[in-house]
């Protein structure tokens, strides 16, 4: 593989990754062009749900004929006519003569199909350049397509100990302010943040995106009884729309009176509770296609047991609370042996200024 065709597809990650939390339920993608010296003529991303793709931009943005010159991209690019035109034709009917692809598109409407139509054309397709990386970028996309379920990921803020709070339920703060920030980037990212009645009731958090041109996330709360006051401040109209999962046998009449801006879904019950399995599905068919989890040890360790989440980002603070009764990010179940934890692979590590930030993948 050359050298040149890993740093180009660098490029192309960077290109996409400037769009996180702008184009879902769509892949975050990037496209070079370039010609045999590997001299960059013009770049494009998909920027935002709806608008063109990252290869038309690229070649919109280009001045002069491409023909003969070649296009890299981190994803395959698309066959299939859906909210724009496919970008294969366009690149065929430009004339490029080669296209490096990251990797092969998870949508069963493209899946192979936008490569072949490119190779019957006479166009060389190289595929697989830095396809992990490709498919890191893109795994909630890839859960999204092969799945039909959102992705999600569990977020912590912990002390050396592991502890989320005191036995008061005092949290405030665990993590520095640097870390903080870095958790509105992520509510940036996501197109939901979920929580729990009772994180609501006992925290009273907005939940809402504070960095600078941020997009403030649906907010999804999992409220058996609507037992949650309508005047909290994750109900207030922002703009942000407001998902209340409620048990199927909540009264209508006590929806009607609970809060005017928010969707309703009702959820069949496991012992007594929201079935977190059906939740999941009904939000994705909401168009729901990834979740950040914000709440206590309890529902943390519900979700993690119902063998859901995909992800787990934990913040670790140089603090340690030493109190036996503290509040752990898990919690609820009786365990006697080692082996019978659940496993997570880390999938990267980073000292913060104060803090630290684990991420892994759960291994189910």
């Amino acid at each position: 593989m050359q050298k040149e065709y890993i740093k180009l597809m660098r490029r192309c990650i960077k290109l996409a990754k400037k769009n996180e939390g702008r184009v879902s339920p769509n892949p975050l993608v990037g496209a070079v062009i370039f010609d045999d010296n590997f001299k960059i003529i013009s770049e494009g991303a998909h920027e935002y749900y709806g608008g063109n793709h990252a290869e038309r931009n690229a070649i919109l943005n280009a001045q002069g004929d491409l023909k003969g010159k070649s296009i890299i991209v981190n994803l395959e690019p698309c066959s299939h006519y859906g909210k724009t035109p496919p970008c294969a034709d366009l690149i065929i009917e430009k004339g490029l003569k080669r296209v490096i692809v990251g990797m092969v598109d998870p949508n069963p409407l493209v899946s192979g199909k936008g490569i072949k139509k490119l190779e019957n054309a006479g166009i060389e397709v190289i595929s697989g350049v830095l396809e992990d990386e490709c498919r890191e970028l893109n795994k909630i996309f890839i859960k999204n397509q092969t799945k039909k379920l959102p992705y999600i990921t569990i977020k912590t803020a912990v002390t050396l100990d592991g502890k989320i709070a005191s036995k008061t339920g005092n949290s405030k703060w665990i993590t520095d302010e640097y870390s903080r920030s870095i958790v509105q980037k992520l509510r940036n990212k996501y197109d939901a943040v979920l929580t729990s009645s009772s994180t609501v009731i006992k925290d009273n958090p907005s939940l809402t995106c504070r960095m600078k041109n941020g997009r403030n996330p649906i907010r999804i709360i999992l409220d058996t009884n609507l037992s949650t006051d309508k005047n909290s401040k994750v109900y207030e109209n922002n703009g942000a729309e407001i998902i209340i999962v409620t048990g199927e046998q909540t009264d209508d009449n006590k929806i009607k009176k609970h809060t005017h801006n928010a969707k309703f879904i009702k959820c069949p019950l496991k012992n007594g509770h929201i079935d977190l399995i059906r939740a999941a599905e009904l939000l994705f068919k909401e168009g729901i296609m990834s979740i950040l989890i914000e709440t206590g040890g309890m529902l943390n360790n519900s979700f993690i047991q119902e063998k859901i989440p995909d992800n787990l980002i934990q913040f670790i603070a140089p603090k340690i609370l030493a109190d036996k009764e503290g509040l752990g990010f898990a919690q609820g179940c009786s365990r006697n042996e080692i082996s019978q934890c659940n496993n997570l692979i880390f999938t990267s590590t980073k000292k913060l200024k104060k803090d630290i930030i684990i991420c892994g993948e759960f291994l189910y």
